[in-house]
């Protein structure tokens, strides 16, 4: 009986399997620590192919990182009420248990490697920096945004990595109802009006 011909193989399927595996294992080891050959059998293809897609496994991170950041998970393009619906999602996506946000992971997992912060930096910029200083108010928009990330990073930083004992056992209302009130004051509160650098997206 003659052998069945091998099927082809669907580069758009493997290449997205690719793309969620690195996605994974950045999220949970860091540029570093996470190797093309683990990411290449967890997506059931071999190291050589993954060069073949990807060129580099640098250019494999910013495309996972291009990917992950440019979900909005966080902040909506439009918000009637940007303070409060950023609150609640933070206040819900720190919480002990929570799916992690791979995008806040790979960002942590990553600082040791320079290259890699430039590829963050750049799509942190382009995605929640972009989305969330287009809806503040000048002057400072753009110093506005980098605080409200900071505080966004530093919650989930304390409550889901760390798991301070006050911010664990926070409730989502509680914790809510205090970082609706940061988040307002870093975009209400009056600046000067000495000027943003732009924000271009590189360095």
């Amino acid at each position: 009986m003659p052998s069945e011909p091998p099927r082809r193989r669907n580069a758009a399927f493997t290449r997205a399997a690719i793309l969620q595996s690195a996605i994974q294992h950045f999220a949970r080891a860091g540029y570093d620590g996470a190797g093309v050959r683990d990411i290449a059998t967890d997506a059931g293809v071999t190291a050589m192919l993954v060069n073949r897609y990807f060129g580099s496994k640098e250019k494999l991170f910013a495309e996972a990182v291009e990917t992950s950041f440019a979900t909005p998970v966080f902040i909506a393009s439009e918000s009637e009420d940007l303070a409060r619906d950023i609150a609640a999602a933070l206040a819900v996506h720190s919480a002990p248990g929570a799916e992690s946000v791979s995008a806040f992971l790979i960002m942590l997992r990553s600082v040791s490697n320079p290259a890699a912060v430039r590829i963050v930096r750049a799509a942190l910029a382009r995605h929640a920096g972009r989305r969330l200083s287009d809806q503040l108010p000048e002057p400072g928009r753009l110093l506005r945004s980098d605080v409200a990330l900071a505080v966004m990073s530093g919650v989930l930083l304390m409550r889901q990595v760390i798991g301070t004992r006050a911010l664990s056992r926070s409730s989502a209302d509680e914790l809510e109802t205090l970082l609706e009130s940061v988040f307002s004051a870093v975009f209400d509160t009056p600046l000067d009006s000495r000027g943003d650098a732009p924000r271009t997206g590189e360095d």
